[in-house]
């Protein structure tokens, strides 16, 4: 249904606001954004979109207060237990990038259960970045090549775009084609920035937690109409959906 398009990364953005705009700890609003996250990614598998991130938790969000950024970690934990069967059972494959060993011991050990579980899957392509900051994706490839050339193993004149590309955490998965952002801010917030060099940005006003199938339909359809120049002649997604 969607050949042209396959990879949409989302910034989840709004929880806190929501929830204070109801007079409601900021938590009362992750809680609820969780649960719009379920039914956007089952809709995207739905659909048959073969990639979608979701920008869970920055490397920025550590320095919340303590008492978030623990409620965050137990509701990432208590996700996994619940839905890693859900996600296996709808043939999606379930990955992370960010710098998971900075993670607690036992978030680690749930993302490695449900990637294992998951990881022959054919269907949607499920990546949360946790604990993910671009700049320091992009730090720690440099790095890496860096090594490759002290060592011998690289030449300098071999680096190239997708020698950098194939060190970034998202190797082996297209750039996203769209990026959403909801809450009406209208900035990357150092969310894949080497990735995002020709994808359609979509800003939403909407708080995340008030996000719906509707509106994700919208920015897909809003994609769908644009014009895909890529520095050339342009190229139009004329695909049909829905």
């Amino acid at each position: 249904m969607l050949k042209k398009l396959q990879h949409v990364a989302v910034i989840m953005d709004g929880n806190g606001r929501w929830a204070q705009l109801r007079g409601k700890p900021r938590t009362y609003g992750h809680v609820k954004g969780a649960r719009i996250a379920k039914k956007i990614i089952t809709h995207a598998a739905d659909l048959k979109l073969k990639n979608l991130t979701l920008y869970a938790f920055s490397s920025e969000n550590w320095f919340r207060p303590e008492g978030e950024v623990s409620f965050l970690m137990l509701l990432l934990g208590r996700y996994l237990k619940k839905e890693s069967q859900n996600l296996h059972k709808k043939n999606i494959r379930f990955d992370v990038i960010g710098e998971v060993n900075k993670l607690p011991d036992n978030i680690q050990k749930a993302i490695h259960q449900t990637r294992e579980l998951t990881k022959n899957n054919t269907g949607l392509h499920l990546a949360f970045a946790i604990s993910y900051g671009s700049r320091q994706e992009i730090v720690l490839a440099a790095q890496a090549l860096a090594e490759k050339v002290k060592n011998g193993e690289l030449k300098v004149d071999q680096i190239t775009e997708k020698s950098i590309s194939d060190n970034l955490m998202t190797a082996g998965t297209p750039d996203p084609d769209l990026i959403i952002r909801t809450s009406g801010e209208s900035r990357l917030s150092n969310f894949l920035m080497w990735q995002a060099s020709y994808s359609e940005l979509y800003f939403s006003p909407v708080l995340w937690p008030d996000y719906s199938v509707k509106d994700f339909n919208e920015a897909i359809q809003y994609y769908l109409g644009r014009e895909r120049r890529f520095g050339k002649v342009f190229q139009k997604n004329e695909e049909s959906f829905v």
